[in-house]
């Protein structure tokens, strides 16, 4: 599959809205620059292209190739200063840089009054809407134009201006501390995965305590619960315990609800902490609870005063219609589930230049598992070999072996026997090549590797063996993860009873509901 090119300038241009667009031209003409600028031009050039193409801009005769490269990146440049500009993008940070830019400007001018006033209408605005590294370092600029003796007022002002630069040094440090918890423990999430085993999971707890700094709860502000909260939700992925995940993102997005005014000034850790929370009550296997908590998520993300921009819209997406697939896995309503995926697969399309490769061969096994569930088995395959096939992209090697494992499921329930031995041996090779496998892939490979000598009328009795011994894993606590990709235990269930695994799954969702 070949890659397309792409460029960082042409993809920049294609996310512009036809405002943004009109607002740079517009910008252009303020400059004084006439319609035969080169950058303008080339801003024309790229516009009209489908797809970035060098070879198409050359051919214009508005630039040699030596001059390229310096006249796309002073275009770029231009683009940028001109989205500053445009009101959309004036958000709170922007507007207290500006003011620092102001007050700077003000400073050099010997102006020294007009830029403490502007500096200290700028810091109460970063303190109220906890931007407290940009208000230390307003602070810090008070602080040199009063230890000048040039406004006369250094009396009481030395003393305040010391302890307040004290607490914001302190509430920055704690938050830098945890926050590079955080990072870290995502870090070692993406490296290793799950834990295992109780020697991982001690190695873990370890290093979290270790790098866990002491905090009184009372006295954190809202930045600093935020990474409080990320860093124990994280620990908490890692070792498994999703009881403890549905606690802090809960804690993380009604700390949020709470204070309403920061949705807007961080929309992306809020959708962030609401795909958590989702994320949490599905391994938790909580419908109601779910279902509520999607209902809220999608409602607010439509409310007038939601932020939008390209990123913000992406990730909604992303978050919410992940989650939509999730429901319906949880109800095991595949057939009513169907529709989503027309609706997601057109929506792509839209998406393509805001959401990473993997993500989008998430979607694919997602829409793979609900057609497998609705029975369709060889639609079920036709996304699958998307991932599998997919040499370009180093994914994560859970989601490659049950890519894998249900494709073979999928091809033997289609009844597609003609390569089933072939698929049986590349599918046993590349996981025995996995480091760290599941106990639950352990038996399926030794499953697998039986099954081209069992006749026919003894497969039943195979699929019973096996049903065996991976429910005794079902209620493990470093096992039972592995039922979450790949439902095989109901799989083997709906061949055991003869019914189709839709079916199984909603009457196991039916009893809990009932039992609940």
């Amino acid at each position: 599959m070949t890659k397309e090119q792409k460029d960082n300038l042409f993809v920049l241009i294609k996310s512009l809205s036809k405002s943004e667009k009109r607002q740079f031209k517009l910008y252009v003409g303020r400059l004084g620059v006439n319609e035969d600028s080169k950058f303008l031009m080339l801003f024309n050039i790229l516009d009209k292209l489908s797809r970035y193409d060098e070879a198409t801009i050359l051919k214009k005769g508005i630039v040699k190739k030596q001059q390229l490269s310096n006249l796309k990146a002073h275009l770029y440049k231009q683009i940028l200063i001109s989205l500053r500009l445009n009101p959309s993008h004036q958000d709170i940070r922007v507007q207290i840089r500006e003011q620092l830019d102001f007050a700077t400007i003000l400073y050099h001018k010997g102006l020294y009054k007009q830029s403490l006033k502007i500096l200290d209408k700028a810091k109460n605005l970063a303190i109220s809407n906890e931007e407290k590294n940009v208000a230390y370092e307003i602070v810090e600029f008070e602080k040199v134009i009063e230890s000048q003796y040039i406004t006369r007022s250094l009396n009481n002002r030395a003393d305040e201006l010391s302890v307040q630069a004290k607490e914001l040094s302190q509430q920055n440090v704690l938050a830098s501390k945890l926050s590079n918890l955080s990072l870290q423990l995502y870090g070692q999430f993406l490296k290793t995965g799950y834990v295992k085993n109780k020697a991982e999971t001690k190695r873990i707890t370890e290093y979290y305590h270790d790098r866990l700094p002491k905090y009184d709860i009372s006295e954190l502000g809202f930045r600093e619960k935020l990474w409080l909260y990320k860093a124990k939700l994280w620990y908490s992925f890692l070792t498994q315990d999703f009881l403890a995940c549905y606690k802090y993102a809960s804690k993380w997005v009604d700390l949020f609800y709470k204070n309403k005014e920061m949705i807007a000034l961080n929309p992306v850790f809020f959708l962030r902490g609401n795909n958590h929370l989702l994320e949490s009550l599905f391994y938790l296997g909580q419908h109601e609870k779910f279902k509520y908590s999607l209902n809220r998520f999608e409602n607010i993300t439509l409310e007038k005063w939601f932020p939008f921009d390209d990123n913000i819209d992406g990730l909604a997406f992303l978050y919410i219609y992940n989650n939509k697939f999730n429901l319906h896995f949880i109800e095991g309503s595949f057939e009513a589930g169907l529709p989503l995926i027309d609706e997601v697969l057109e929506r792509l399309k839209n998406y393509k230049d805001r959401i990473d490769e993997h993500h989008i061969m998430v979607f694919y096994y997602k829409i793979a598992s609900m057609y497998f569930g609705a029975g369709e088995n060889k639609k079920c395959i036709y996304f699958l070999e998307k991932i599998i096939s997919n040499k370009s992209l180093q994914m994560r090697e859970d989601l490659l072996c049950f890519s894998r494992i249900l494709n073979l499921v999928a091809h033997y329930e289609a009844g597609l026997d003609y390569n089933l031995d072939v698929l049986i041996k590349s599918t046993y090779k590349f996981l025995i090549k996995m480091e760290d496998l599941y106990e639950v892939q352990k038996e399926f490979i030794k499953f697998l590797r039986g099954l081209g000598d069992i006749y026919p009328n003894e497969v039943k009795n195979e699929f019973k063996k096996l049903h065996s011994k991976l429910k005794e894993f079902e209620d493990d606590p470093y096992e039972s993860r592995a039922f979450l990709y790949l439902d095989i235990i109901s799989w083997l269930e709906s061949k055991i009873q003869n019914r189709p695994i839709g079916l199984v799954i909603r009457n196991k969702f039916n009893e809990l509901k009932y039992n609940a």
